[in-house]
């Protein structure tokens, strides 16, 4: 077991600022240093930390840098942590509390500051023997990964793809602004979308030999997921897709870019198919979005639809290492190819535990139907233990900034289904905290995303499919990432049978 402490890994001394200095000198500060945050100090003692994510909303509020100060916008009497403590014990604290930054002190005196990058590379989970015989379940709380791609941060409310709000992204730019920043590293500027732009735009055609097999595919009955499943994995054939291990980035983005690029024909095709209809070749003169809904109906898309539809894609293109994430970096650790890892990650979100609630989350809106049966059908749900679809998340404990965002969208469409859903969303909250105190729930980002999917004409079966045509790319980010610096994923399980070894019985 490591004996190392905060003390061998902290930066020190910590940049720090006080809390009347303005947010510019502050932000000047961290910019020179290198550093994601600043303690605030007043005569040699913490009083708070300020970090990027601070500034970050700072700005989103309006506040004027150069004068309003960082006693308003830091967070006040901050953890603290010594800097004889295990580093097991810090990095519980900081999993534990969702923070990236920790002032290290000794006796009130500031030392240094801890942050989780510091942590990474001794804070791992240990083989499972001696004092470490329990990995938690799930893996929470275990980092499997380091990433540049993005971040949750589960306490704070707030999530990032890089180093842009993912929400500032969504709210401001186009998909392939975020597809492209994903994959490259940076927002396009006007000429370098353009480029992007028309590199995709071919790739979204599929293969002829896959096209003249999605008929059969659609008459098998096979649900829209497991028919994408199937197409993606020709598609790798056709294309034939080498094993990573045996690629450059260049070549590997190609694959990437290629499978991210075909989802949603595969998906518009397979339910024109199923619909006794002719699919639509892909038009090179559209979005991504507006080519999506283009190839569902045959019908121009009214750009009014468009960009609702396309803000909800741009927000869940990536979100953490969750379940399909994960899994599509485990398949690329083995040096499989791309097509393989998001086979896989399709199927990963397939459960549903993860990408099936869209879908069922209008469902429990149906059931309610008016805003006079919600109350006493959600006390029934809520005492006989059951899930309330749309509710709660794995990793947040605010509000999941996505729902925040996809409500106003929602309302901004007109939906007839709103004024019920917000009153759905209200009586959940008052429920629970009447029946169950300290065991409130908020709404994801699927109780939304199903009244604005549906407002704009997507049918319910094809809501996951959509998702995956947006997750797709933050998958194939991740491949790229693993790729780059691969090291198979091979954790350790903790056996709980019978002792061996034991005579094998005679027959």
């Amino acid at each position: 077991m490591s004996m190392r402490t905060v003390g061998d890994l902290m930066t020190s001394p910590a940049v720090t600022a006080g809390p009347d200095e303005t947010l510019a000198a502050a932000a000047t500060r961290m910019r020179e240093a290198g550093v994601g945050s600043v303690v605030v100090g007043r005569f040699g003692q913490p009083v708070g930390i300020l970090t990027e994510r601070d500034l970050v909303m700072a700005t989103a509020a309006g506040a004027d840098p150069d004068t309003a100060p960082v006693r308003d916008w830091m967070t006040a009497e901050a953890d603290c942590v010594e800097p004889d403590v295990a580093v097991e014990e810090a990095w519980a604290s900081l999993a534990s509390h969702g923070y990236r930054h920790i002032p290290v002190v000794s006796a009130d005196e500031l030392k240094g500051v801890v942050s989780m990058r510091d942590l990474l590379g001794v804070a791992q989970i240990r083989p499972v023997s001696g004092a470490y015989t329990d990995a938690p379940k799930g893996l929470e709380g275990v980092v499997a990964a380091e990433t540049s791609v993005g971040d949750v941060r589960g306490l704070e409310g707030f999530y990032h793809y890089r180093q842009y709000s993912a929400l500032d992204v969504a709210a401001t730019r186009s998909l392939e602004d975020a597809w492209r920043l994903l994959f490259d590293g940076e927002l396009p500027d006007a000429a370098e979308a353009a480029a992007f732009a028309a590199e995709l735009a071919p790739l979204r055609k599929l293969p002829e030999a896959v096209a003249a097999v999605l008929p059969a595919i659609a008459a098998s009955g096979a649900a829209p997921l497991d028919g994408l499943r199937s197409a993606l994995s020709l598609v790798a054939g056709a294309e034939h897709m080498r094993a990573s291990l045996d690629l450059d980035r260049r070549a590997l983005r190609v694959d990437a870019l290629r499978l991210s690029a075909v989802v949603p024909t595969i998906v518009a095709s397979l339910h024109r198919l199923g619909q006794g209809l002719e699919p639509l070749a892909p038009r090179e003169d559209l979005g991504h979005a507006a080519n999506y809904l283009y190839m569902l109906s045959g019908e121009e898309p009214d750009p009014a639809l468009v960009r609702p539809l396309e803000q909800y894609m741009i927000l869940t293109i990536d979100h953490g290492l969750n379940a399909s994430t994960f899994t599509a970096r485990v398949i690329t650790s083995t040096g499989a190819d791309v097509g393989s890892a998001v086979v896989g990650a399709v199927g990963a979100l397939s459960g549903p535990l993860h990408g099936g609630a869209p879908s069922r989350a209008l469902d429990t809106i149906d059931a309610i139907g008016t805003a006079e049966r919600a109350e006493a059908w959600v006390r029934d749900a809520v005492s006989r233990g059951e899930k309330i679809m749309g509710f709660g998340h794995r990793v947040y404990r605010t509000d999941d900034p996505r729902s925040t965002m996809m409500r106003e969208i929602a309302r901004g469409l007109g939906s007839p289904l709103q004024p019920l859903a917000e009153h759905i969303e209200a009586t959940v909250l008052r429920v629970l905290e009447e029946m169950k105190p300290g065991h409130q729930l908020r709404t994801n980002v699927e109780f939304y995303a199903g009244v604005v999917m549906d407002r704009c004409g997507l049918p319910r079966q094809l809501f996951t499919p959509t998702f995956a045509a947006s997750r797709c790319i933050g998958w194939c980010a991740h491949i790229l990432e693993q790729a780059a610096d691969n090291r198979i994923i091979r954790p350790s399980a903790r056996y709980v049978g019978p002792p061996p070894p034991q005579p094998v019985p005679p027959l």
